[in-house]
């Protein structure tokens, strides 16, 4: 509970942000995991829960199958993004192995002369 009426309270309500879905600056952050905070580690087997969506579709919240078509949209792009970036480790990684067989008989010869790189 938030004490409202105190001043201190109406503090910390005035610096509540809440949003639906992800916001901007955080939908490309990279998501994290904890693990104190996860359901099956907090609840006792066979308790029950609900989420927030679910709860306020339930009192009258209207945009839950907007958020839930943005969500999907979000998610195909994220896997999009995921996808380039193991494209790229892998191009990386083969260019830096074909370098280093280019590379491998200068090393030796720069190694027979004391030249250690």
């Amino acid at each position: 509970m938030v004490p409202h009426k105190l001043k201190r309270g109406d503090d910390a309500l005035a610096r509540l942000r809440c949003h639906e879905g992800v916001p901007p600056p955080y939908d490309k952050v990279k998501r994290k995991i904890v693990p104190p905070a996860l359901r099956i580690l907090k609840l006792s087997p066979g308790r029950d829960y609900c989420t927030l969506g679910r709860l306020s579709q339930e009192v009258g919240w209207k945009y839950a199958n907007v958020i839930e078509t943005l969500e999907l949209k979000r998610k195909a792009r994220a896997a999009i993004r995921v996808n380039l970036k193991k494209k790229e480790a892998t191009l990386k990684r083969k260019a830096k192995q074909d370098i280093d067989k280019q590379l491998a008989p200068l090393r030796k010869s720069l190694a027979r002369r004391g030249i250690l790189v």
